[in-house]
């Protein structure tokens, strides 16, 4: 299992449209809108690295994402 945390920014006044967008896809445990320099970040859990870079891949397509940074979490 592989988890990923991805920070997204999408353009100004779609946050409602990307929210139920990035709810809707499987792997998303969690969304969650922030303040700051990222509006949503989405906590993925995956089988392995490529499905995290494919659901990431994903996550781009949708038109109302402009910046994505994604960090893997590890066993300490």
């Amino acid at each position: 299992m592989v988890i990923g945390v991805t920070m997204i920014n999408v353009v100004p006044g779609q946050d409602k449209a990307a929210y139920s967008e990035l709810c809707s896809l499987e792997g998303i445990k969690e969304v969650y809108h922030v303040f700051g320099e990222y509006d949503f970040v989405a906590v993925i859990e995956v089988k392995g690295l490529s499905a995290l870079n494919a659901l990431v891949a994903q996550i781009r397509e949708n038109k109302s994402v402009t910046v994505t940074k994604t960090v893997v979490g590890a066993e300490l």
